[in-house]
């Protein structure tokens, strides 16, 4: 066990703001919060199932709990998300942004406006976070964001040029705005990028391939990824890799891009995507399918 998988207890009741709470590693991170007594602000598209990740912050210690539902692509929710959080409890001392949107299919089959959502979501979603909560941490001069990258922000796979490139374009945002915050050392910026994660995004995800995807091994849980994310307020990262073969993984895409290419779409197949059968959805990336969203998915993880 490594220190990314210990939450330690903080130095003083915590005010934390988690974006995309409702569902996966945000909703995992929420819970991990609540053990250490934090109060919290919960925002994600669906109320209903945030009012269930309530409930579950409010069994695992929660000192309070406040519920938002909104669009990271709604500029002014995502304002009205921060102004909660300080209005009720007079600061913000973490920001946890997990909010996204997966999308299946080659480049030239995935519908425009899907394609278009899933990258938007990533991008434009995370800088309207950094917009609302960046003034608030830079007027306190001090405070932490924690945003929820991915392996596929470092290399690439056939069918998912939708999300690879919203998590690479979310990972520039974030490195650039890491640069711009070096006058403030005690603001820190961190990501924490998994690997495969027993989440229901792939459930949830548009496909147009004619079956679903799943994660790729090794399979991690949730609440492992949540671990490192709150670990990150006492040993903030750049961007910290949480899965044991990501750094291989990456090392295969940057030294040996012949034989990567030639390897990850059979390997993807063999190992990523189901044997299922379902007509082309466009999932949650529109709106959220609250029947699917839960803490954790349908696939072991360890």
């Amino acid at each position: 066990m490594t220190a990314d998988d210990v939450s330690s207890a903080p130095a003083l009741e915590e005010v934390v703001l988690v974006i995309g709470a409702s569902s996966g590693i945000g909703r995992a991170s929420a819970i991990e919060f609540a053990k250490r007594g934090a109060s919290l602000v919960l925002v994600s598209r669906s109320a209903s199932t945030l009012a269930d990740a309530a409930a579950d912050c409010r069994a695992a210690g929660a000192s309070a709990v406040e519920c938002m539902p909104a669009d990271v692509l709604e500029p002014d929710a995502v304002q009205a998300a921060v102004d909660r959080a300080t209005s009720t409890f007079g600061r913000l001392d973490v920001v946890v942004h997990a909010a996204t949107v997966m999308a299946y299919g080659r480049i030239e089959d995935v519908p425009p406006d899907v394609f278009e959502r899933v990258v938007d979501t990533a991008v434009q979603g995370t800088f309207h976070v950094f917009r609302s909560a960046l003034p608030v941490l830079r007027a306190q001069r001090c405070g932490h964001v924690v945003v929820v990258s991915s392996l596929l922000a470092s290399i690439t796979a056939p069918t998912m040029g939708a999300y690879v490139t919203a998590k690479w374009g979310q990972l520039g945002l974030i490195r650039t705005l890491q640069q711009e915050l070096r006058d403030l050392p005690d603001v820190h910026l961190s990501a924490v990028a998994p690997g495969g994660t027993t989440t229901p995004i792939y459930d949830q995800a548009a496909t147009v391939l004619g079956n679903t995807g799943h994660p790729p091994p090794p399979v991690y849980t949730p609440e492992r990824v949540a671990r490192a994310v709150v670990a990150r307020i006492d040993d903030p990262r750049r961007l910290k890799q949480s899965g044991f073969a990501n750094p291989l993984i990456i090392a295969g895409f940057r030294l040996f891009p012949p034989v990567f290419d030639a390897l990850v779409g059979p390997l993807l197949k063999v190992f990523g995507m189901s044997r299922d059968s379902v007509a082309p959805t466009t999932g949650n990336v529109f709106a959220p399918v609250p029947e699917k969203e839960a803490t954790r998915g349908q696939y072991f993880g360890i």
